[in-house]
């Protein structure tokens, strides 16, 4: 596969998990607090260069690559995502600048379970909603190891794996971004070189 193969084959990973992940919030009334951006401002975010593909390649068709990643480069350190817009002086109110192209991560949160070492489902959930909705978060802790069903983030980060497991490396989101920019940016340098040497 290709670069831009890998990007489709993670886009299609995130459709079947944006159906499950659906399914699960209808259910559950567990969707996240309308202008929460606490985790959005956490910089230590976990990430991976193959997660962010495909908005690498929409920030490149929208012409957006090269400041995104200038952007980037000149970030502080501990700075939140680059394409998270804070609303708030203190960051945790704001919204998601690319909301369809964000990363795993952000589609897992507060919308999937993790195994403990016993087999028991674990809710992965901020405490925003655990404090905003107790008996839902109650509820569901019971209800994911009945009768509810909700997508294993393991599942679908195995089948990250299997698309490039090289690329499924983790980083801070930051870096995880700005890492699948240059890859993006690098592919269609010579991508055109290859087109011009046709010609």
């Amino acid at each position: 596969m290709n670069l831009a193969e890998k990007s489709q084959a993670t886009l299609d990973v995130f459709g079947e998990l944006e159906s499950e992940t659906k399914q699960f919030v209808s259910e559950s009334g567990l969707g996240c607090v309308s202008g929460c951006g606490f985790c959005c401002a956490n910089p230590k975010v976990p990430a991976s260069p193959l997660e962010f593909l495909p908005l690498a390649f929409d920030l490149y068709a929208k012409g957006l690559a090269e400041s995104t990643l200038e952007s980037l480069d000149s970030l502080e350190e501990g700075a939140s995502c680059v394409i998270y817009r804070p609303q708030s002086a203190d960051g945790k109110q704001g919204f998601c600048g690319n909301h369809s192209k964000r990363g795993m991560i952000c589609r897992l949160f507060a919308a999937s379970a993790r195994k403990t070492k016993y087999g028991k489902k674990d809710l992965i959930i901020c405490k925003v909603l655990k404090e905003e909705k107790t008996a839902e978060f109650q509820n569901t802790s019971e209800r994911i190891n009945m009768d509810m069903e909700i997508p294993l983030a393991t599942a679908f980060y195995s089948r990250l794996d299997e698309i490039d497991q090289s690329l499924c490396q983790q980083f801070t989101i930051n870096e995880a971004i700005a890492f699948a920019l240059e890859l993006v940016l690098r592919y269609k340098f010579y991508e055109e070189q290859e087109v011009d040497v046709v010609a």
